[in-house]
């Protein structure tokens, strides 16, 4: 049954379909005739902070006319080491310069005594989940405004005490924060560790969804998909999209392409596709071929 949820509900931090902005199309996106512009753009904050020069500049100019999110790549929410609270500081003033209107990161973690420069999974038990949560809390404390968290994919499950599906729950409850849904990653890892992809986003709960990430990946071999944002998005991954906008109504989607990146006509063909697929669910639901 399709959810109540209006393309225009205030509940969300944007609307329709967003692309990932790279410096290699800043200028040519930042044309005032661009043809298909995205409805909202997402960066990684530590790519853009401290910056000075012309690209600060068209980056300002973008986010002054357009809605803007963050999805970051250094926070470590899970681990070892002390949240950084300069770099706490820091982001918050990035994010307030730019009316930023969500920052996310990765359910995972990149650093112990340096920055690994990976995500790497979180133990899957009941003191990741505490110690987690609490770290989210003192995080949103420090920037002064709700998160959301991503589920990722990941290769190993070390030390598992639950699973995947019930860990990322029991997060989202004790720290009281919202779900960045990536669709290709569960299609990845349902492949990768033999689950119900169907059935692990109907269990996800609607009401924390705050936007949604779909990407491509590579086929290592049937049984191993690895999550690499350098391909087209596949026919099954599309297939989950539709279903997370018949189960959680029109959510706003971006497209993220991390390697391979093809022309912006090109990427913004693909992003076109999202748009197909959210108009179809207006129509009634029906999938956008």
């Amino acid at each position: 049954m399709r959810h109540a949820l209006h393309p225009t509900d205030r509940r969300l931090p944007v609307h329709g379909a967003g692309l990932g902005l790279r410096r290699s199309f800043l200028e040519e996106l930042a044309a005032e005739d661009l043809a298909g512009f995205p409805d909202f753009l997402e960066i990684a904050p530590e790519n853009w902070m401290g910056m000075g020069g012309r690209y600060a500049r068209q980056l300002r100019a973008l986010t002054e006319r357009h809605p803007f999110v963050c999805h970051g790549l250094s926070l470590s929410i899970g681990g070892p080491r002390p949240l950084d609270d300069a770099f706490l500081r820091d982001l918050r003033g990035f994010l307030d310069t730019h009316q930023v209107r969500l920052y996310s990161e990765h359910l995972s973690y990149t650093t112990d005594d340096g920055h690994l420069y990976d995500l790497l999974p979180i133990p899957f038990t009941e003191d990741a989940v505490d110690y987690v949560a609490a770290r989210v809390r003192q995080v949103q404390d420090l920037l002064g405004r709700r998160i959301a968290l991503e589920n990722v994919s990941y290769y190993a499950a070390p030390g598992c005490e639950m699973g995947e599906l019930d860990f990322l729950l029991a997060v989202l409850a004790r720290a009281d924060c919202d779900l960045l849904l990536d669709v290709n990653n569960i299609y990845v890892n349902s492949i990768n560790h033999g689950y119900d992809a169907n059935a692990f986003l109907d269990a996800l709960p609607a009401e924390r969804i705050a936007y949604v990430h779909i990407a491509g990946h590579y086929e290592e071999a049937p049984d191993l998909r690895v999550d690499t944002h350098g391909a087209d998005v596949i026919p099954e991954v599309w297939q989950l999209l539709d279903r997370a906008y018949a189960r959680c109504g029109l959510l706003p989607t971006l497209l993220e392409r991390d390697f391979n990146i093809p022309p912006l006509p090109e990427l913004l063909a693909e992003m076109g596709r999202i748009r197909q697929h959210q108009q179809s669910w207006l129509a009634g639901g029906r999938h956008a071929g």
